[in-house]
């Protein structure tokens, strides 16, 4: 019998290969297409993010989880090939594991591996293992990366952990905590209740919610292929995934229809139609519907633990069992990215059907796409502008001026050709030249007269 289920999605398809204790884990991509710029410091900041050692709530294993792109990138931009990325295992100790070689860790997988599979990887759970999430962290960071140049973003937080809940969101205490919870006084508590459970030899549990601001609408495929149900596909392959919730969730049984329902109306200036509350979680009838995007997955308490736990051996046996060696308490905030990774990978594969769809644009996509030209226009404002810095930065080590007008001619000559070839108003977009070029040069001065 084949081990299949290595893949997930329809058009923006991954694969994740690779064991805990083996040589490496990866992930493969099909279809992006090419000339998309790929930021290999983003997909490592979210890498660091996940990998473990990162506080005294994490396993003590030290992975530096250093990425490597083996195919599908040249020169900073996707080639439309598949995208191969690698992460070597550096600190693998698959001998730690020989004296539970014989016997069934509670809550593990590997019970179900040997009577699905006649095999069973005892070296940390082989594919079981939570370090295979590196993987699906590093395929969600392309998807990160590109759903981020169309002003979406993805924000995930620890909301419960140890029976503790965060009580306020504030989004810029999140990386400021070990939990990742958005409630710096809940974060405290939580962390607290974590520590003590790691000194009993015990761990806990708790709740993760992702976050999708600015989504698209309309994604989402009727009947069988929700985005809701996609999304739920995604998070609950995620080990250690207990359940999941989308907006109200399970909150919505014990409403009346009248509370849950979210009441519509017409948004003034944009004559988008909108919700005033998001009970529905940004999806109505498996369709997004435009709102904030909001689900919830329940954490399980990591299994490994120090504690007695009764068992038996994979001969039958009765035995006792105690789990040593470098565990989590609380996988909370190392499942933070991995959930977000699994949201974005699940949104972009939709948008991918959603072109494929090729329908007719009406008004509200006319805007929604001039919507997203200014916020690309803002963004790569603030791109030139970071390297309007770094030139002021080398003219300041040089001693040279900031005034360049001979610089600043040769441009202005280079784009109002381009402008005229384009039958744009050659005037406006000299005064636009004007006034960046004057931003410019604000900025280089604050630098060098500091």
């Amino acid at each position: 019998m084949t081990m299949a289920g290595n893949a997930i999605g329809n058009h923006f398809r991954i694969t994740t290969f690779g064991e805990s204790h083996g040589r490496a884990i990866g992930a493969v991509i099909d279809g992006v297409r090419p000339g998309l710029p790929i930021d290999l410091a983003f997909i490592q900041h979210e890498l660091e993010r996940r990998r473990p050692g990162q506080s005294k709530l994490t396993t003590s294993r030290q992975e530096t989880d250093q990425v490597e792109i083996l195919s599908g990138v040249y020169e900073g931009r996707t080639t439309g090939t598949p995208i191969c990325m690698i992460v070597w295992n550096k600190d693998q100790q698959p001998k730690a594991y020989e004296k539970l070689k014989d016997v069934f860790r509670p809550g593990h997988a590997g019970f179900t591996y040997l009577a699905k599979y006649g095999i069973s990887d005892y070296r940390g759970g082989g594919r079981s293992s939570g370090r295979e999430t590196a993987a699906r962290v590093a395929a969600g960071a392309v998807a990160k990366n590109i759903l981020a140049r169309r002003g979406i973003e993805i924000i995930g937080h620890t909301m419960e952990a140890a029976g503790v809940r965060a009580k306020t969101f504030d989004r810029s205490v999140i990386e400021q905590n070990p939990l990742r919870c958005a409630d710096p006084l809940a974060a405290k508590v939580m962390e607290r209740r974590v520590l003590k459970a790691k000194k009993e030899g015990d761990s806990v549990g708790g709740v993760v919610e992702v976050i999708v601001m600015n989504p698209p609408l309309g994604l989402g495929e009727p009947v069988f292929d929700k985005l809701e149900a996609d999304l739920a596909k995604a998070l609950m392959s995620i080990g250690a995934i207990k359940g999941f919730e989308v907006g109200n969730g399970f909150a919505a049984a014990r409403l009346k229809g009248s509370r849950n329902n979210d009441p519509m109306y017409v948004e003034k200036g944009t004559g988008r139609v909108r919700t005033r509350t998001n009970n529905a979680g940004g999806i109505a009838g498996g369709i997004s519907n435009g709102e904030d995007i909001i689900v919830r997955i329940a954490v399980k308490p990591p299994s490994s633990i120090r504690k007695e736990q009764e068992t038996v051996t994979v001969e039958g046996a009765p035995a006792v069992i105690t789990v040593g060696g470098r565990h989590d308490p609380c996988i909370c905030p190392r499942v933070v990215p991995v959930a977000e990774g699994m949201v974005a990978l699940t949104l972009i594969d939709h948008m991918t059907r959603q072109r494929l769809l090729a329908r007719k644009s009406k008004l509200q996509d006319l805007r929604d796409t001039i919507d997203l030209i200014d916020h690309n226009i803002v963004l790569l404002l603030s791109e030139r502008q970071g390297l309007v810095r770094q030139i002021g930065a080398l003219k300041k080590k040089r001693g040279s001026r900031v005034l360049d007008k001979g610089r600043e001619q040769a441009v202005l000559k280079k784009q109002l050709g381009v402008a005229r070839d384009l039958r744009l108003d050659v005037r406006f977009v000299e005064q636009m030249f004007r006034a960046v070029f004057k931003l410019a040069k604000t900025s280089q001065r604050e630098l060098v007269d500091r």
